[in-house]
This record gives C-alpha cells, structure tokens and sequence, in this order.
C-alpha cells in the first residue's frame, strides 16, 4: 500500500517531458513522441516562404547524417508574416520538390498566440536557461535530449549544421 501511494504521488509530481506529447504528421497520422523515446529530437518551427526556408536543406543534411541518434522533426507555421502555405499537400510538395524533404513533418501548427500546439506551448514555456518565451519567428529549433528533456533553443540565424548545434548530438 505504501509503496502504491509513493508511486503515485511520484508520478503525480515528476516533470513532463516532450514525450507526453503527440501530434499529426503532414501525411494525417498520429505521431506519439514517446515513439522517440531513447534518441535526441531536434523540433523546429518552420515555413516554406521565409528568408530562412533554406534551413530546409541543413535539416535535411542533419537527418541524413546523424539519423540514428537524432529525429529532426519540422512543425510549418503561418504564425509570422503569411509564409507558409495554406494546406498541408502544399507544404509537403513545396518542402519534397526543394529540400529533398523526407524527416518528419507535422501539418501546419500554431507556434505562438491563442491556438499555440500543446507542444509548443511546453516548449516555450518549460524551464529554458536559453530563450525561454515565445518564439521570435520561423526556424527557431528545440533540441531535446534523450531524457525528453530541453537541452538547448537555438534561434533561427543558428543554422542546423552550425557545430553550435552538431557537437550536443550525442
């Protein structure tokens, strides 16, 4: 009995981590972070008409080269400035036919506002020593440890192969 109780109030109290949270992917399934759950994740808000929509190509390098210890995952967002756009089929054609995009997208989310994800707002929110706050604009990028806890927010100029970024990949 006791042993119950302290096990319930431990998992009443323990912090959460990105593995409590799920989402839909551009191609409409459901997508459990859990699933994830022993790799770091690299979660970044993205956009298909941006001045930083080249990232898409690092992301991808990033995918590529450190795929069996990361999971680089994009979330589009129309939260700054109308760049992204208007349907999923769109963003996934847009990110294939350019990038050669073939990590995980999520269908297009809020990042910030009234109708921020579930995701995001953790994110944003979590204890952060980095940024902690809204996001600033597109390509801001969340790397998660294998504990599906924080480890670092990069804002958008952080390009993703930046060594910045590639020397936390562990």
């Amino acid at each position: 009995m006791v042993v119950s109780m302290i096990m319930f109030f431990t998992m009443l109290f323990q912090q959460p981590t990105v593995y409590d949270f799920s989402f839909t992917s551009l191609d409409g399934k459901q997508v459990n972070l859990a699933d994830f759950k022993g790799k770091q994740l690299l979660i970044v808000n993205t956009a298909s008409k941006c001045g930083f929509t080249k990232q898409y190509k690092e992301l991808q390098e990033l995918h590529e080269q450190y795929g069996d210890k990361l999971v680089v995952i994009g979330f589009p967002s129309d939260n700054f400035g109308g760049q992204e756009f208007a349907d999923n089929q769109a963003i996934a054609e847009f990110c294939e036919k350019n990038f050669g995009v073939n990590f995980i997208l999520a269908e297009k989310s809020d990042v910030k506002g009234e109708h921020i994800s579930p995701l995001f707002k953790y994110l944003t929110s979590a204890e952060n020593p980095d940024f902690k706050g809204d996001i600033k604009w597109n390509f801001e990028k969340f790397l998660i440890g294998k504990d599906g806890k924080l480890v670092h927010r990069y804002r958008s100029k952080t390009n993703p192969m930046d060594a910045e970024i590639t020397k936390q990949i562990i």
